[in-house]
């Protein structure tokens, strides 16, 4: 690894490469792994079999059918959530920022509770899009109470103003399952975070947005890096600080809008990924963004397979797993944060 002369590791795009070939690698080990893991264990010969169109009929349901979209759902859900952390720490400038702290996991949790309180009988595709709306629903009102005159958006305030309404509706859906204990469990497994049940459905529901607003992330690398610099600096560049800071921060609620859909709440995703990244490549988007994802995406696969075969036939829902790893880092970011 070069360093610069102080020791300190020297961030270059060949490493940012090599890490992300390393961690794509790592990603596909875990989708052979997790496609032949399960109730009914498949030899990774055969798994490969049946992604190459050959095998038996049995293996090939079993593989392509009914573990690939589960697969395809964790790795695109893991991803998005990283990315969506990634833009949110760059336009508020904490590296203890994520998508909760704007109100889009509480605000997600609260509409699906109402929502399964409300219609207890509603079709299983209901609740994903009740909880995005949810989402969006908590950053609207994070933004309308941060918004100084003007309409100025501070990063400070917007991260003030996002734990106070993620904890006043995080209360409000706390209260709601108190009165109405019964008959949640469903909203009870999805607050939680899980990959259980994925179908082909809901892999193809989920890619679409995932091949627009993976990219969209991406783009805006430049705009994060002079949004870093801060708000004098950035205007100084020519940059139009609040446009800016709202078109970024709007991909990242959609990113982890649409995450919330297929999964669920996965807590900490979107604050260890992005992290470990940058220690990984360096503050940089362009670098920092690619390998946030494929993070994201690992941990939440890796997860999923563990908690599935961890205690068989029970099942552990990734988001429990994903919280035990990242709540003792989140922990350790805020000692070490001055």
């Amino acid at each position: 690894m070069t360093a610069l002369p102080g020791g300190a590791p020297r961030f270059t795009t060949a490493r940012a490469v090599t890490v992300a070939v390393i961690l794509a690698a790592l990603c596909a080990v875990l989708g052979i792994l997790a496609l032949g893991l399960g109730a009914v264990p498949t030899p990774a010969r055969s798994v490969l079999a049946a992604l190459l169109g050959g095998g038996d009929d049995l293996t090939r349901q079993l593989v392509l059918e009914l573990r690939a979209p589960r697969v395809a759902v964790a790795l695109l859900c893991g991803a998005m959530f990283a990315a969506s952390g990634t833009v949110m720490q760059g336009v508020i400038r904490n590296p203890l920022a994520s998508p909760d702290l704007i109100g889009v996991g509480a605000g997600a949790g609260l509409a699906a509770t109402v929502f399964l309180l409300a219609w207890p009988a509603a079709p299983p595709g209901g609740l994903p899009w009740a909880a995005l709306a949810g989402a969006w629903g908590g950053f609207g009102l994070v933004l309308l109470l941060a918004q100084e005159r003007g309409g100025r958006l501070h990063p400070v305030r917007l991260a003030l103003v996002g734990v106070a309404v993620a904890a006043a509706l995080g209360a409000a859906q706390q209260l709601v399952l108190v009165r109405a204990p019964d008959g949640l469990g469903s909203a009870l497994t999805f607050l939680t975070g899980t990959v259980y049940g994925a179908d082909s459905v809901r892999a193809a529901r989920l890619l679409p947005w995932a091949l627009v607003l993976l990219p969209a992330a991406w783009v805006l690398h430049r705009t994060l890096d002079i949004l870093n610099l801060g708000e004098d600096l950035a205007t100084s560049l020519g940059t139009r600080v609040n446009p800016s800071r709202l078109l970024a921060l709007g991909v990242g609620v959609a990113l982890a809008g649409a995450a919330v859909t297929g999964a669920g709440i996965l807590g900490f995703v979107g604050l260890l990924a992005p992290h470990v990244a940058r220690l990984l490549v360096g503050a940089r988007h362009a670098r920092a963004l690619p390998v946030s994802m494929l993070l994201g995406a690992a941990l939440v696969l890796a997860a999923d397979t563990l908690g599935r075969t961890l205690l068989p036939p029970l099942e552990v829902p990734a988001g429990l797993l994903t919280t035990l790893v990242g709540a003792p880092y989140f922990l350790y970011l805020l000692r070490k944060t001055p």
